[in-house]
């Protein structure tokens, strides 16, 4: 694929729609030409789970000043502009991001989805990966990947997978 936004969210809890950041990563022509990040206030914003925490370091203390699901919204739509999404894991992602529609009264808008996870488990042997998880696929295709779970480096992996086996 040469034209779509890697998508990564990073839930504070066990809801879909305590999405607390975003990020998308924008390749056009076969190149990365944009990023987008956001610290997103989650619904229900009440509680992070300690877990959560711990994997993505990110707490209630980041995000209570953040903008709400709806607001990031308007901008990630504009960043995307129409392009298919591709993400790891495109079942947890998609899910998060048409439960924040949902819980907001937004018409979410259909994008073709594709998952990197899916394609990844249909095309590299399992004898040659350790796991299919993002950092391992990166690693057996000789991405750098750095920051597991910051929604930015994920969706920056994301994007160099997609451009190789998508």
């Amino acid at each position: 694929m040469d034209n779509f936004v890697a998508i990564d969210v990073e839930t504070a809890n066990n809801y879909p729609t305590s999405v607390c950041a975003i990020g998308a990563v924008k390749v056009v022509g076969g190149y990365i030409t944009d990023r987008f990040y956001e610290l997103v206030k989650p619904e229900p914003n009440y509680y992070f789970r300690h877990f959560t925490e711990n994997i993505h370091g990110l707490s209630r203390a980041d995000t209570d000043c953040a903008r709400n699901f709806d607001q990031v919204w308007t901008d990630l739509e504009e960043f995307v502009g129409g392009l298919p999404l591709v993400a790891h894991n495109k079942r947890f992602d998609e899910n998060c991001l048409r439960a924040c529609c949902r819980c907001y009264g937004i018409d979410y808008p259909d994008y073709p989805f594709y998952c990197t996870l899916e394609k990844a488990r249909r095309t590299i042997p399992r004898t040659l990966c350790s796991s299919f998880s993002l950092p391992a696929i990166a690693d057996f295709l000789g991405i750098p990947f750095y920051n597991h779970h910051s929604a930015d480096a994920d969706a920056e992996a994301c994007a160099k997978i997609a451009m190789a086996i998508l």
